[in-house]
């Protein structure tokens, strides 16, 4: 489901939308819109993720398994 949303831009922004979806790099403003809304939703993920590891380190359960896992390699079939 989908919200229709009002919103200003500069001019620049709009002729830089409207540049895009003329050359077919974008299917419409919206769509580039929402392209560039995903992506600061995945920087802003990635920014809380780096926090948290500079907060709690990278060291987790699983680090004692993956050494014993790459000092016992199983080559068989």
């Amino acid at each position: 489901m989908s919200t229709q949303i009002a919103i200003r831009l500069p001019e620049e922004m709009v002729a830089f939308l409207d540049k895009a979806v003329a050359e077919g790099k974008a299917a419409s403003r919206a769509a580039l819109v929402g392209v560039a809304l995903e992506r600061e939703m995945r920087r802003q993920a990635a920014e809380s993720d780096a926090a948290i590891l500079r907060e709690q380190g990278t060291a987790d359960q699983l680090d004692a398994l993956v050494t014993w896992t790459s000092s016992h390699p199983d080559l068989a079939d």
